[in-house]
């Protein structure tokens, strides 16, 4: 039974790993090597060429920094907004609560294409298009985090909101010195998420965006791609170099990720 159970999560681990690996070593072939079939599981001769290629014509550093600012607003403003109303929806008592949140999670499962051109005439309308303000706005909120972190504050006891009100404080005391402490990994996973999200992101930035140094790094890659449509190395060295930040960052706070998604059930 041990044997099978090893067997079949190896056979995950494959199915996981392989598509990033054969990314990896068509990015070092040559253009030749990378064509032929069969194909090689190795580079008989290892070339950065197509590496080159990515970070001349791609240019990179610039499509990076506009998507690490996009990462920066985004993330610091949908951490506040779902900090602040999921406290609201959580602790204070007002009237229409339950139904406000009600209606929020019915607006979290219309699909972002539903909504999308709305949104876009919106932006439009602000004048935001072309502009990094119509990038990175219309994110800073999300329904889905503040779920999260209401689920998160209505764990915690009561009793020490109770003792912060008895030494004199207040809500933002309670909030800022206990509630966000003690959610510190929902925060966090939230952050990671939304980063994530905001790197990979592309048919926003494709339909706000026509001025090329505003296009952040899946944008270019995709413009990229379309010069470079049989250049399969130079293809591959884009995409791995697009994708790695993100395998990076899951790596490193796949712990907190977890610890969330398993205390996410608990009731309120």
């Amino acid at each position: 039974m041990k044997v099978m159970r090893f067997i079949i999560v190896m056979l995950i681990v494959i199915f996981i790993v392989f598509p990033f690996y054969w990314m990896f070593i068509t990015s070092l072939k040559t253009q030749y090597e990378a064509i032929l079939f069969p194909p090689t599981l190795f580079p008989s001769k290892i070339t950065f060429e197509g590496y080159e290629l990515a970070l001349t014509k791609l240019q990179l550093g610039q499509s990076i920094l506009i998507t690490v600012a996009m990462i920066i607003f985004i993330v610091l403003g949908e951490l506040i907004t779902s900090i602040l109303a999921a406290y609201a929806f959580s602790w204070l008592d007002f009237k229409g609560r339950e139904v406000l949140f009600s209606f929020l999670l019915v607006l979290a499962s219309v699909p972002m294409p539903v909504f999308i051109l709305q949104l876009f005439i919106v932006v439009q309308k602000l004048g935001l298009v072309d502009t990094f303000a119509g990038l990175v706005v219309p994110w800073m909120a999300n329904i889905y985090s503040i779920f999260l972190l209401r689920q998160a504050f209505k764990n915690i006891p009561a009793s020490l909101r109770d003792a912060v009100y008895i030494d004199g404080g207040g809500d933002l005391t309670f909030l800022f010195k206990v509630a966000i402490p003690m959610v510190k990994p929902v925060i966090i996973t939230i952050a990671v998420f939304s980063a994530v999200y905001t790197w990979n992101s592309f048919l926003w930035p494709l339909l706000v965006v026509s001025d090329k140094g505003l296009r952040p790094i899946q944008l270019a890659v995709a413009y990229f791609a379309q010069g470079e449509t049989t250049n399969y190395p130079a293809l591959m060295s884009a995409s791995f170099l697009s994708s790695l930040p993100a395998l990076i960052t899951f790596a490193i706070f796949q712990r907190q990720i977890t610890e969330v998604y398993v205390k996410g059930g608990m009731k309120d």
